[in-house]
């Protein structure tokens, strides 16, 4: 066998694996975060995102089903729910057992707009701004039957709930890959007696991030890398398709004096069903103890 050859058996086995077995190899992944500033109960935040359901994805909407049984205090989404115009149904289906619990969530590009076929090639390449977007979806109705359930919509908005004693509170934007973000909306320091600050976003922007953690939000959790998606072992991400860094991608890190928490998500753009070395994920936030003001 030749090196041609045995580069391309290697290419098409690489993409059988990661088309026909990582793309559906959904996985659970817990994180201790350490941001309550007093020793009481934890609280457990189940993160997802980037789910991009379409109609047919029997798997991952039964997957989603079983997350509640991680008993969750709250959970939190942080956009681009569906990739289909008929996934309404299917998607309020999946994510029903979490519907009966208190949460979050923000919109992403693909919850405003279907996606459309483009060249993957493109996200290797500096952003140049431009953004192809197909059809527009019923977005609107999908916010109102989340926030019907008792979700709340953090679209430029705040909110305070209590749990297991703390008293937590919230601030979102909108979708800052399409430039919608407008932070001033929420801006400023958390409200008197606020235990915990959380910041949610779709896209980890760094001017985002930036304007979270001088407010002072303790924890800011936000999707839209799909963690690369395609990873080299060894390397990691390649890109993240924001100015986000590479080292970043997912997983749990420091923005100055906040943890970020940046999920890969548990879907993909249909028209590039892969992943490589970056399962598809939800995430089971444990929010512990740690004296989270003054953290540096």
């Amino acid at each position: 066998m030749d090196l041609i050859s045995g580069l391309g058996l290697t290419a098409a086995a690489g993409l059988a694996y990661s088309a026909g077995y990582e793309v559906r190899a959904f996985t659970l992944r817990r994180v201790d975060v350490p941001v309550l500033p007093k020793e009481t109960a934890p609280i457990r935040i189940l993160h997802l995102s980037d789910l991009h359901l379409t109609p047919s994805q029997g798997k991952k909407i039964g997957w989603l089903r079983s997350l509640a049984d991680t008993d969750p205090d709250f959970v939190i989404v942080t956009g681009d729910f569906w990739a289909h115009r008929n996934a309404m149904q299917p998607l309020l289906h999946a994510l029903e057992p979490l519907l009966q619990r208190p949460g979050a969530f923000v919109f992403g590009s693909n919850d405003y707009y279907a996606p459309k076929m483009k060249n993957p090639a493109r996200y290797l390449f500096s952003d140049d701004g431009r953004r192809i977007h197909g059809a527009e979806l019923p977005w609107s109705e999908l916010r109102d039957r989340l926030t019907q359930s008792g979700w709340h919509d953090l679209t430029h908005r705040r909110a305070i709930v209590e749990l297991n004693g703390h008293t937590i509170e919230l601030r979102g934007v909108d979708d800052a890959h399409l430039q919608r973000d407008e932070y001033r909306h929420v801006a400023g320091p958390a409200a008197n007696g606020v235990d915990l600050s959380i910041g949610v976003s779709h896209a980890p922007y760094l001017r985002v991030l930036d304007a979270m953690e001088t407010d002072g939000c303790e924890l800011i959790v936000a999707g839209h890398t799909h963690g690369g998606q395609l990873r080299v072992p060894g390397v990691g991400a390649l890109v993240t398709n924001c100015d986000l860094d590479r080292a970043r991608a997912r997983g749990l890190s420091r923005h100055g004096a906040a943890f970020l928490h940046v999920s890969a998500g548990c879907g993909t753009n249909p028209y590039t069903p892969v992943r490589f070395a970056c399962r598809p994920e939800a995430s089971l936030l444990t929010l512990g103890f740690g004296g989270s003001r003054g953290l540096g």
